[in-house]
């Protein structure tokens, strides 16, 4: 219904972000793989889209990257895997790196992605290995951001939002940050240094 949508950054506070389009606010959850590289609020944005209709519920997920959109779509086919696992997955990998864990089948890095347990993973790489070839067409990028108030804060709960325990999610962003961080680069550190 919605592919794509064009317009103003309101706000981004992870993984929430806002679009202004033509006077109407467009709330979209995204990856940290989107949210990372977006501009400061004001700025034009276009994202790739997709609508989900549930029972109780409807809900925009938005993409800054053509494959990261396909990649969230294919993953939601897997049986077990849900919006919730799939975005997890575009925050702690990116689609080439997902890509290389499926067609290595490494079973361990993948079990470090919140929500995927051994038996996901070992689906994943069987139902996957075939389809993850030629994901990995991006859509030019932009900027990062301004540093947020309170960095450690909004780095801490964007980890639990994406299925980490509130404990580990607050030791991984008191290993990852470092002063003067802002909270994106603190999360892409959290989520590298829990891939390891």
């Amino acid at each position: 219904m919605i592919g794509r949508l064009r317009g103003v950054l309101v706000s981004k506070q992870p993984p929430w972000l806002v679009i202004d389009v033509g006077g109407v606010g467009y709330e979209l959850e995204a990856p940290m793989s989107t949210v990372f590289d977006l501009p400061e609020a004001g700025r034009e944005v276009v994202l790739f889209t997709h609508y989900a209709v549930k029972e109780d519920t409807a809900v925009l997920y938005g993409f800054l990257r053509e494959s990261e959109r396909i990649l969230f779509r294919t993953l939601q086919k897997v049986s077990g895997i849900g919006a919730k696992t799939a975005l997890a997955v575009l925050s702690g990998a990116s689609v080439d790196e997902f890509a290389r864990l499926v067609q290595t089948g490494d079973i361990a890095a993948l079990t470090r992605i919140p929500g995927i347990g051994k038996k996901t993973a070992e689906r994943i790489v069987v139902e996957l290995r075939d389809r993850v070839d030629g994901m990995a067409m991006a859509v030019p990028g932009f900027a990062e951001g301004s540093v947020p108030k309170d960095a450690v804060s909004e780095a801490t709960v964007a980890l639990q939002q994406l299925g980490y325990k509130p404990a580990e999610a607050v030791r991984l962003v008191k290993e990852a940050a470092q002063s003067g961080d802002a909270a994106e680069a603190i999360i892409r550190k959290a989520l590298k240094a829990a891939l390891r």
